[in-house]
């Protein structure tokens, strides 16, 4: 599980740049947040930054400060004082990173701190994405250079977010660890962005309007950019940044009834022109300086890259793929992956690096040079070691996307059925990539017929199967699981629909625990790991995209509870929660738990000392899909 860092060259030319060692090396708190936050479950070196050329790289092992040349594979350490997040400026002579609350720098020089970017209190920091930047709208990080003699940083205030303790039961002389937690309804942390000399310190704020709650995105270069965003998230504006004053203009303002979608690399420049991801016609769409791109045949997930005349993204005209594509500004577009599997991309130093899933086998990664010749990185990748091809099918009302997984050789005899669904917004489950159903198909394996299915709210399918969800998180979702379940037992006679379980982890959890509790009549047993049962305790940007504000649509809240439904529950659950997990935090199922008791519903709860919302050890991950199972056989013996 440890990762090294590698260089490849046109011809296939693989070295070994840096090697981490064994595992062990030392974690900051916030490297180990940041991981939480991206869901990185790897050792090893698993980020880095480069310059444009990709000569120059730079990251963070064992807590110091790294820096590799590639044209060489000279790696040597610079002064650095605990480092986190580590840019390169664009000239390569200087390196930026955030060490605790404030921003530092390390070149020729030596190592210093950036003036006016470590403030006595305790709660401003300078150079960090707050929690629901990370969380939430995918922006990881809270500096970017402009030129070798300009930064743009931000500065978070925390203090008016509400404060939280994380405590572990396991040790009772620890010390509870504070969290500053914007739950839905109160405050969030108060962003603003500088433009910084790294010599003198920060010279100019960024200028947008009071009324913009949330920095969505920046993009850095010679023409800074960045989106802002209401807090009821319906309006969201492109600003171009003066880099001289820190003046804004506005180039963009788009509005919808429900919220506009912060979609993954925008805004990014495509040669002096800016291009954005919006909802226009039914599907989400490339616009360049306000002008549609791509056509509403296919849906867009990310902007990957901008080049002088072009742009590389992932796009996806079935909802099962994900397409890497390069698109001319003429609108003419280029496969760069294969379109029936799910790929993903990065560019720079004029390569294409794309990693490609398939449904028959293990995930590929080539690179694309700029002549059209193409390299395949070697892969150690483990395989799952037992047959994962899941089969596809479209039903219920709404023609929902399905994947079954059954036993290797089955004889066609009926089964339990467990549904493995996320089902919330914002992800999927349904891809046509074979590692996505590696637990599943080892549930399939221990003897159930597991069934996958992606209703409305998941994406790829067009922003108006997106909003069905807006104001209920529960009645869409759910009902369209017991649609999908029910086509599908109308063809394959090997679910048993007297024995149907269900399993899932953060909103899956949520809904395995919904499913039991509403609908007992379907569903006769379910794990619910990590779920949310109250979205009052849950973060803002999130919750309030969904839900609203909590004091202006109290009904949403209510209606969706787990906690006011709980007397309801006449099904066997099994509720599994990390005790150590700061998003969703163990109060949820500490909540239910207690509200289950006084109901007199009899129920199961396993905590997890010490664990986050991850489970990355390899020992609590293996024996927890034992216990799930093992539950799950017990549960399901017998029709009920």
């Amino acid at each position: 599980p440890a990762t090294a860092l590698w260089s490849i060259r046109r011809g296939g030319s693989e070295s070994l740049v840096f090697d981490p060692g064994a595992s062990g090396a030392v974690l900051s708190d916030a490297e180990r947040a940041r991981r939480e936050r991206t869901r990185e479950q790897a050792e090893g070196v698993v980020s880095y930054a480069a310059t444009a050329d990709c000569d120059i790289a730079v990251f963070v092992h064992d807590g110091r400060l790294h820096r590799a040349r590639l044209s060489t594979g000279d790696v040597d350490v610079l002064p650095a004082v605990e480092p986190f997040d580590p840019r390169p400026s664009p000239d390569g002579g200087s390196v930026a990173y955030v060490s605790g609350r404030g921003l530092r720098i390390t070149d020729a020089e030596g190592d210093r701190a950036v003036p006016g970017t470590l403030e006595a209190d305790d709660a401003i920091s300078w150079g960090s994405a707050e929690f629901v930047a990370a969380e939430e709208m995918g922006r990881s990080r809270g500096h970017w250079w402009v030129s070798p003699e300009c930064l743009l940083v931000t500065r978070v205030d925390v203090s008016p977010v509400t404060e939280w303790w994380i405590s572990a039961p396991e040790d009772p002389g620890r010390t509870p660890r504070s969290i500053r937690y914007p739950v839905a309804g109160s405050a969030n942390a108060h962003v603003e962005l500088w433009l910084v000399d790294p010599v003198e310190g920060p010279r100019h704020r960024v200028d947008w309007l009071d009324r913009f709650e949330y920095l969505a995105s920046v993009d850095g270069g010679d023409q800074p950019l960045c989106v802002v965003q209401t807090r009821d998230q319906r309006t969201q504006t492109l600003l171009a940044i003066d880099p001289s004053k820190g003046e804004t203009s506005e180039l963009e303002t788009w509005e919808d009834d429900h919220w506009v979608e912060i979609v993954p690399g925008t805004p990014t420049l495509v040669g002096d022109a800016v291009a954005t991801v919006i909802d226009v016609g039914g599907a989400r769409r490339i616009l360049v300086d306000g002008r549609p791109l791509t056509p509403p045949a296919i849906n867009v997930r990310s902007i990957v890259a901008g080049g002088a005349d072009s742009l590389i993204a992932t796009v996806a005209d079935d909802p099962r793929t994900s397409v890497v594509v390069e698109i001319d500004l003429d609108g003419s577009i280029r496969e760069r992956s294969d379109p029936e599997g799910v790929a993903g991309a990065a560019a720079g130093g004029g390569t294409v690096c794309v990693s490609q899933g398939r449904i028959d086998g293990d995930t590929i990664h080539t690179v694309q040079w700029r002549d059209g010749t193409s390299t395949t990185i070697a892969s150690t990748a483990e395989s799952p070691g037992f047959p994962c091809t899941p089969s596809f099918s479209v039903g219920g009302r709404h023609r929902l996307h399905t994947a079954l997984c059954l036993p290797a050789d089955h004889d066609g005899s009926p089964l339990p059925v467990l549904l493995d669904p996320y089902g919330g917004p914002h992800a999927q489950r349904v891809l046509m990539a074979r590692n996505a159903y590696a637990s599943s198909q080892w549930f399939a394996e221990q003897g159930f017929a597991v069934v996958v299915i992606d209703g409305r709210g998941t994406p790829a399918r067009g922003p108006e199967f997106e909003r069905e969800v807006w104001g209920d998180l529960a009645t869409p979702v759910l009902d369209d699981q017991i649609d999908a379940l029910r086509a599908l037992a109308e063809t394959r006679a090997e679910l048993d629909l007297e024995r149907v379980g269900i399993r899932g982890w953060s909103f899956g959890g949520y809904l395995a625990a919904l499913a039991v509790i509403r609908r007992p009549d379907v569903f006769h047993a379910a794990v619910a790991g990590a779920p949310v049962t109250d979205w009052r305790l849950y973060d803002t940007h999130y919750t309030e995209r969904y839900l609203g504000h909590p004091d202006v649509h109290p009904g949403h809240y209510e209606s969706t509870s787990l906690i006011t439904q709980a007397a309801a529950l006449d099904r066997p659950l099994l509720l599994v929660h990390g005790l150590a997990d700061d998003n969703v935090v163990a109060a949820h199922t500490l909540q239910l738990s207690r509200a289950l008791l006084e109901a007199g519903r009899p129920h199961s709860v396993l905590p997890l000392a010490g664990i986050t919302h991850m489970t990355p050890q390899e020992q609590v991950a293996e024996n927890l899909l034992h216990l799930q199972r093992d539950f799950l056989r017990e549960a399901l013996a017998q029709p009920r």
